[in-house]
């Protein structure tokens, strides 16, 4: 069993429990998936930066990524409906524990100046999305292969209620929220 997941019911439903008032366990918010998603706009032009990128959601999540693609055709950005523009990974259960656990303990601390993800990026429904710059904060990606840093978006989607549950289970699991 993954190490946060034991955490998340000794620790977390408990202490949940306490706070809320919840009278059974079933009753507390919890990480229902995470999903990652890269957006590529350079693909339009060039399609082999859509091989690395998967490669290296690969890497990072340990599950092969959905390739996205265009919705509808914009002639202002050269961008026409069916043509691949990023790629996306949904997490659940063991993996999604996992990844959590290493993004929380590992790649977060290795952000330059590092001070606490902001905790404005609640939806109003206890889910959060997380920006991340570059990629090569992971270990898993080797620094020196990498041709250029991408950015990614990490979205927690939680059965909370309101933000405060969200935030909570969130802040108990470990993301270092900003005081």
């Amino acid at each position: 069993m993954a190490r946060l997941k034991q955490k998340y019911r000794d620790e977390v439903v408990p202490a949940m429990m306490k706070e809320f008032g919840y009278k059974n366990s079933m009753q507390v918010p919890r990480l229902e998936k995470i999903t990652v998603n890269v957006g590529l706009g350079e693909a339009t032009q060039n399609i082999k930066v859509l091989d690395t990128a998967v490669a290296e959601v690969t890497a990072i999540t340990g599950q092969k990524p959905v390739v996205t693609r265009a919705k509808k055709s914009i002639a202002n950005f050269k961008l026409r409906e069916g043509v691949p523009i990023g790629c996306m990974v949904t997490l659940r259960q063991e993996r999604m524990y996992e990844f959590l656990d290493r993004l929380i303990h590992v790649a977060l601390p290795r952000v330059r100046d590092f001070k606490g993800v902001s905790d404005r990026s609640f939806d109003g429904r206890g889910n959060y999305s997380l920006g991340l710059r570059e990629q090569i904060i992971f270990p898993e990606i080797q620094a020196d292969k990498v041709e250029k840093p991408r950015g990614m978006t990490v979205s927690f989607i939680t059965n909370a209620k309101t933000d405060k549950e969200g935030r909570t289970l969130l802040k108990l699991l470990g993301m270092p929220f900003v005081s």
